[in-house]
């Protein structure tokens, strides 16, 4: 049995991850922490989990932990991750950090758009970028996994494959996205408040978004050259899911069975990665609830362009789900294993 800790058992990711290692069979749950709720027993905090799963929160001891299990889940806010993992950490556990710490390899780029010091960089060069279809054999070896965001989880894998066949002009990209109320954490803020984004819509961190020199960084690797995209997320009052609509100008003309074929070619073996048929689209009900990753696109010969869209659930693919895969990717488990349902419809 792989032996977990949770640290930051209570927020919304936090509860997703206390739900999917419940369930999984080869993990047993042996901390869970929480600052809000220390000594709270689970069940109290979130009903569904009543006579289920009773175990205690505790304080949040990242060493104490790590000299007890074989993963931490690091499933916190920016700028705390790399105030405590440091390298004797790493000795004792494996870690997977759902913040935002690791992901980007440049500190100086980190600290400007997120506005806080990285205390850890060093450790940086260390972490891979835990995106598991594009860099699955890295993750088999690796300590410290930095989980991918939401936004950039949906973005990277629908263009992926277009970069690695260099069939797009790497200048021409837009991505349009938008994201559920969950996006933003459990913690309260009047944007979020119900009767504020209920019957509403609104584009938000246009320009300066923090998860687009994630995307751009993820894009350039793919594409072995500097990507610059225009990013722009959207609040939609629903609470969960992703649609990332993305616009890009093709160098050549192609058909829809030729750019079908370069998405089959590099995703036929993915589990989590569904193509849709020609004219279905994706849309985030089918989702919903699972770890799958839909993706489908249109030609549009008139503009010379691709539109590719892409649907994820942001609290599974986007986050817990996509946790757990780098889990099993890491202990040599299928990498389906507790994670591998079916979307909940309707919800």
């Amino acid at each position: 049995m792989i032996k977990a800790g949770i640290i930051g058992a209570t927020g919304y990711v936090g509860t997703e991850l206390v739900r999917l290692l419940k369930n999984h069979n080869n993990v047993d749950i042996k901390f869970i922490t929480s600052q809000s709720y220390i000594d709270k027993e689970y069940d109290s905090i979130y009903e569904n989990f009543r006579d289920v799963f009773p175990m205690k929160c505790t304080e949040q001891n990242v060493e104490l932990i790590a000299n007890e299990v074989d993963v931490i889940f690091m499933a916190l806010p920016h700028g705390i991750a790399s105030k405590e993992i440091d390298s004797k950490i790493l000795e004792k556990t494996k870690v997977i950090d759902l913040g935002a710490d690791y992901r980007i390899s440049d500190r100086e780029i980190y600290e400007n758009w997120y506005n806080t010091s990285h205390l850890s960089s060093e450790l940086l060069d260390e972490a891979v970028y835990g995106l598991c279809e594009i860099n699955r054999e890295k993750i088999k070896k690796a300590r410290l996994i930095a989980n991918p965001g939401c936004y950039p989880t949906c973005s990277i894998l629908t263009l992926a494959p277009l970069f690695k066949e260099n069939i797009i002009d790497i200048e021409s990209i837009i991505i349009d996205a938008k994201s559920g109320v969950t996006g933003a954490g459990r913690s309260l803020n009047i944007g979020t408040h119900y009767t504020e984004c209920n019957e509403s819509m609104k584009a938000y961190g246009i320009a300066s978004h923090r998860h687009t020199p994630e995307i751009e960084e993820q894009l350039s690797c793919i594409a072995n050259n500097n990507v610059f995209v225009s990013f722009t997320p959207h609040l939609i009052p629903m609470n969960r899911g992703i649609l990332t609509t993305s616009y890009a100008k093709l160098k050549d003309k192609l058909t829809y069975e030729e750019v079908k074929k370069i998405y089959e070619k590099h995703y036929k073996d993915e589990y989590f990665i569904r193509l849709t048929k020609e004219n279905v689209l994706p849309e985030t009900k089918w989702v919903k609830g699972s770890n799958f990753c839909d993706i489908g696109f249109k030609i549009d010969d008139r503009t010379g362009r691709i539109i590719v869209v892409g649907a994820i659930d942001n609290m599974i693919k986007g986050a817990a789900g996509q946790a757990v895969q780098n889990m099993n990717i890491l202990f040599g488990l299928d990498e389906s294993t507790g994670i591998n349902g079916v979307s909940i419809f309707p919800v």
